[in-house]
């Protein structure tokens, strides 16, 4: 993701880009100016010394920990151009369960959510345990026996940071989308590739525009979603089951996802220019015309 991104952006006239590079990584091929971090270094120090020398901030992390929102609020304190989702509305979408919460309330389709400790309703099939602000398919799994599962979670403090969901038949999937203002323009319909063996879920990648045939139907979503958490901004992802027509939305997150990497094919345009675009120059009102290519994006190769 990082590389695609660098790569989008020296595209781009009058951009000089800096960004932070574990010190153990391979060298980037001279995008940007790299600060290297050792072992031993204040990562949040260089972090808030790139973001003191720079006009933009482009946070590339995950929402656990609270992570993302850190950085965005890192810029945000320093006056800088985020081109990210604002933080409160981070704050949310960290959390799967507050996430459902809001989109239920505005009549979207969402998995029933539920914290241990919960009475949990009737339902004639598997459980799935994530945690509340996990990425990917990170410590996530399926029990048929709802004892076990509950042994599960009072291991490792579990029951302090996962969520209980109803396993739901349907094809994972995904969205990807550009926001401002409560306004979505979505950019690509992805099939998932998430594989369930032994009741452990792994992600191995996406299909962009492999679920094209939903084009109209994930545009509603993506609309709904967008004026629900208007904070909502630049790119972000959603990730949905659909069945039988059906789309439930799993999860929203405000931040580049795996897909990024193949999304320029997929389009056949610049998505990190239309980002500067939308947000930095504020010249997008309406999203030219992208393709619809299917690209796939395989974390297995």
């Amino acid at each position: 993701m990082l590389e695609t991104l660098l790569a989008e952006l020296a595209q781009m006239p009058d951009v000089q880009l800096v960004t932070s590079r574990d010190a153990r990584l391979p060298v980037l091929g001279g995008l940007a100016e790299v600060v290297r971090v050792h072992a031993g270094d204040d990562v949040w120090q260089c972090w808030e010394q790139c973001v003191q020398q720079s006009d933009a901030v482009w946070p590339i992390a995950p929402e656990s920990g609270g992570v993302l929102e850190r950085l965005s609020r890192l810029a945000v304190r320093h006056g800088k151009c985020l081109l990210n989702s604002a933080p409160d509305t981070v704050a949310i979408a960290a959390s799967k369960w507050a996430t459902l919460a809001v989109l239920a309330g505005v009549g979207l389709s969402v998995v029933p959510t539920f914290r241990p400790g919960e009475t949990l309703p009737y339902h004639d099939g598997s459980w799935v345990v994530k945690p509340d602000d996990g990425v990917g398919c990170d410590d996530s799994r399926c029990f048929d026996d709802v004892v076990a599962m509950q042994a599960w979670l009072e291991q490792d403090g579990r029951a302090l940071t996962h969520i209980i969901q109803p396993y739901l038949p349907g094809a994972p999937a995904s969205l990807s989308m550009l926001c401002r203002a409560g306004k979505a323009w979505l950019l690509s319909c992805n099939r998932q590739l998430v594989e369930l063996r032994q009741g452990v879920f792994s992600y191995h990648g996406s299909v962009l525009n492999g679920m094209v045939q939903y084009w109209d139907d994930f545009q509603q979503v993506a609309d709904t979603i967008a004026k629900a958490m208007s904070g909502l901004t630049g790119y972000a992802g959603v990730d949905v089951l659909v069945a039988d027509g059906r789309i439930t939305v799993l999860e929203v997150n405000p931040r580049l996802t795996t897909s990024y990497a193949g999304l320029g094919r997929a389009i056949g345009r610049n998505p990190a220019g239309l980002v500067l675009d939308l947000l930095y120059n504020k010249t997008l009102q309406t999203l030219p015309r992208v393709e619809r290519n299917v690209v796939t994006i395989s974390l297995d190769e």
